[in-house]
């Protein structure tokens, strides 16, 4: 393949990995929201401390543990590790560490396979990033389905200390 057509190709991986982030960012929202919610009404819901034997502060504990669980990896996808990419022109870390007077002429004075090379490894540093991210959300929502039991098993015995 000519350097122009790898050139192309390569903008075009890199296009396409970068696509993705929205997606897992779009999905992270969701869950932040729902997590949220539920712990909301679930706090809004919660009868005095003094009127609740111990034992029944096992679920909505379960439920705030799996919840806090769930933040904790939407929070690791939303900063991920960004080590990498020394020397690079394309990675926006590396350029923003460099002038702008030595950031355009360093891009300017550079081979085209280099560049090239750069471009890919972007894409490969990015779909690295990106798996990071997708598997702290698959994380993520796992303990939000699991908090789900307890979130409902607190309700149901609130509701039922409310009743005459």
């Amino acid at each position: 393949m000519e350097q122009k057509a790898q050139l192309s190709t390569g903008h075009d991986e890199l296009a396409l990995v970068l696509s993705f982030f929205s997606r897992v960012d779009a999905k992270a929202s969701v869950v932040l929201a729902v997590d949220t919610g539920m712990i909301g009404y679930l706090s809004s819901h919660l009868p005095s401390l003094g009127s609740v034997c111990w034992w029944e502060l096992i679920a909505p504990a379960c439920t705030v543990a799996f919840l806090f669980c769930s933040y904790w990896f939407l929070y690791k996808g939303a900063f991920p590790r960004l080590k990498g990419g020394e020397g690079s022109l394309v990675y926006f870390r590396e350029i923003a560490g460099k002038t702008e007077t030595k950031f355009v002429d360093e891009f300017m004075s550079q081979p085209e396979e280099a560049y090239i090379k750069d471009v890919l490894g972007q894409a490969w540093r990015n779909s690295r990033i990106l798996k990071e991210k997708f598997n702290d959300l698959r994380c993520a929502f796992i303990f939000m389905a699991i908090a789900v039991l307890p979130w409902t098993v607190s309700l149901a015995d609130f509701a039922l200390r409310k009743r005459p």
